[in-house]
């Protein structure tokens, strides 16, 4: 079993940053991809961004050049730098975890960007 928990979100005016953290524990291994997506109110889930074990990374093209993804692979923990915010980056946003057999997920954080 894989257990997943978010932390640091919060309300940020725009232009501000965030940084949420994922601490990973129970069956980890460095080698699977970890990552985080978001979910506004009223609408589906969406990829954010991806992170693989060597450090390749992968954005959504709405956060790109805004957000970086991190990890510790000592730490079990995946990173998620935030800049430039927007109103419309309001979400909760969700840690996952990627094995051969299935995904993870953790129960989220939110984050809310208003003046």
């Amino acid at each position: 079993q894989v257990q997943l928990v978010e932390s640091g979100g919060g309300l940020v005016q725009p232009g501000g940053s965030l940084r949420l953290s994922c601490a990973a524990s129970g069956s980890i291994f460095s080698i699977n991809a970890m990552g985080w997506a978001r979910q506004a109110p009223g609408k589906q889930r969406e990829f954010v961004a991806a992170i693989t074990s060597s450090g390749t990374t992968t954005y959504a093209d709405s956060v790109k050049g805004r957000f970086t993804i991190s990890r510790d692979n000592a730490k079990n923990t995946v990173y998620l730098q935030m800049n430039s915010l927007k109103p419309e980056d309001t979400a909760d946003y969700y840690c996952n975890y990627r094995t051969s057999a299935m995904t993870y997920w953790g129960k989220g954080t939110l984050v809310t960007v208003s003046s």
